[in-house]
């Protein structure tokens, strides 16, 4: 069993690769098998919308996605972490997870019951809506979200900033707990 954490931030090391390494350590220590990807330095090119992926299966565009694609298509879950720019999620992770719903020519329910959720980072304003965002995508790829003991967001603006936020960090870890707990389950 795999969960993978997708990090959607073009800074490598920030908060959010902290946030997100701390709920895969949660999720590592329940025994299973965790992988961290890193967006930063990736080219993921947004959506054409020219269905090619609908006929072929496959994407014509020829960046860093089909890797991606294929790593979470084969896990049994994964965490979607993305920091807030200009009140949403970065154009990274949004344009990974764009393909991923088009991309669904052979794989049409793909993500169908494997488990996952949002993480967020925020300076001050945006992760509601950003925790929305993320959120949707994996209501709408049939995944099962986990709950935790509030929104799975956190406040950090410079590198580290993110581990002074107790409630946060807190936040996470518990949602990692319950993640963990909820892919043993599905996948019993």
């Amino acid at each position: 069993m795999k969960i993978l954490g997708i990090v959607g931030s073009p800074r490598p090391g920030g908060n959010t690769e902290r946030l997100t390494k701390m709920a895969l350590n949660e999720i590592s220590g329940e025994g299973i098998e965790v992988e961290l990807i890193s967006l930063a330095g990736k080219k993921i090119e947004p959506c054409r919308g020219c269905s090619a992926c609908r006929k072929t299966g496959e994407c014509v565009i020829k960046d860093d996605f089909a890797a991606i694609y294929d790593k979470m298509c084969a896990a049994e879950g994964f965490i979607l972490a993305s920091p807030v720019y200009f009140g949403a999620a970065t154009p990274q992770i949004s344009a990974l997870i764009s393909r991923c719903f088009v991309n669904r020519g052979k794989d049409k329910r793909a993500f169908d019951n494997k488990v996952g959720g949002p993480i967020v980072v925020a300076r001050r304003a945006g992760k509601n809506f950003t925790f929305a965002q993320l959120l949707l995508f994996f209501m709408i790829q049939g995944m099962i979200v986990p709950g935790s003991s509030y929104w799975n967001v956190a406040i950090g603006r410079d590198i580290g900033d993110v581990e002074n936020d107790t409630e946060g960090v807190e936040t996470v870890r518990n949602f990692a707990r319950k993640l963990a707990w909820l892919a043993k389950k599905v996948n019993a």
